[in-house]
């Protein structure tokens, strides 16, 4: 495996970054460079290195729109199978994520899944309790959205 060492990232790239990583609609190249004061060019260059390295983009659903909810999974395994039951969860059809964790002594798996209604999530709750090595399972749900903000702080950006 090559190490390749990146190029530490200029006041220029931070302000790219903090406008890009704003809670707002995709801004272009034209309208960056023209908030930044700077060429097109130089913006595009920037971004295209700024994508590459530092950047993941994805779309998102607005599942409520469409009748589907988002349901955060918190599971308590034991016996050493967290893997085993990560990977069980992740055949589901409506698991869209699991990632192991650690703070609270009795989480060891987060799970994101997509569901339609209070039935689908009470058959996926029961399957997933009665995983062998699942001590325990709690849901969690979001259910209005306060505020966004930019997801990494720009005093974090600066520090890079």
């Amino acid at each position: 495996m090559v190490l390749r060492r990146l190029r530490k990232l200029s006041a220029i790239d931070k302000k790219i970054l903090k406008i890009l990583l704003a809670p707002s609609d995709r801004i272009s190249s034209q309208a960056l460079a023209a908030k930044l004061g700077l060429p097109r060019t130089t913006i595009q260059r920037r971004r295209n290195y700024l994508e590459k390295h530092f950047l993941d983009f994805a779309y998102s659903l607005k599942l409520d729109e469409l009748g589907y909810r988002r349901v955060d999974l918190l599971i308590y395994t034991g016996g050493g199978d967290t893997v085993r039951v990560a990977n069980k969860l992740l055949e589901r059809d409506e698991v869209v994520y699991v990632g192991r964790s650690i703070g609270e002594h009795t989480i060891d798996l987060r799970a994101e899944a997509i569901i339609k209604d209070n039935s689908q999530l009470l058959d996926l709750l029961e399957d997933v309790k009665a995983m062998p090595s699942v001590k325990d399972v709690i849901w969690s749900e979001i259910v209005k959205i306060v505020g966004k903000k930019r997801s990494v702080p720009g005093a974090i950006i600066d520090s890079m």
